[in-house]
């Protein structure tokens, strides 16, 4: 199989509302936008994309129309503190406060519209035993 594009696209109550979310607090700008489907894209590369449905729509299966609750979805970062301080003083619902990760990560989880995950993640360098792990090297 030849994958042409990838992106999450997340069920939702709100179309307008969970736009209006990754928007303000992500930065990323619509690129088709109805009254129950909006595809947005990130302007710094438009290949970090995600979508939202209206969860009861007719194009969504009966077995998914509930709102995407559970999901995480990972946006890394070049400063995971500098947007844990913009984020919390935002008002949004911190899940988990920022930590390191002997992993290889300094991130954050924040609740997103309808209790979607949105880990923030910023790589760092690994302790050695979990440096082992990456094939092809670091984070």
């Amino acid at each position: 199989m030849r994958i042409t594009s990838y992106y999450p696209v997340l069920a939702t109550a709100d179309v307008p509302g969970a736009q209006r979310f990754y928007q303000d607090l992500f930065g990323f700008s619509p690129r088709y936008v109805s009254d129950w489907y909006v595809h947005l894209a990130h302007p710094s590369h438009a290949w970090i994309a995600l979508a939202l449905v209206a969860a009861d729509h007719e194009t969504v299966p009966l077995a998914g129309r509930i709102p995407a609750r559970g999901v995480l979805v990972n946006f890394e970062v070049d400063d995971a503190a500098t947007e844990y301080e913009r984020l919390s003083s935002a008002g949004v619902r911190v899940l988990v406060p920022i930590k390191d990760e002997a992993f290889g990560q300094r991130h954050f989880i924040i609740e997103g519209p309808d209790g979607v995950m949105i880990d923030v993640i910023e790589p760092i360098p690994p302790t050695e035993e979990f440096a082992a792990a990456y094939i092809g090297g670091s984070p």
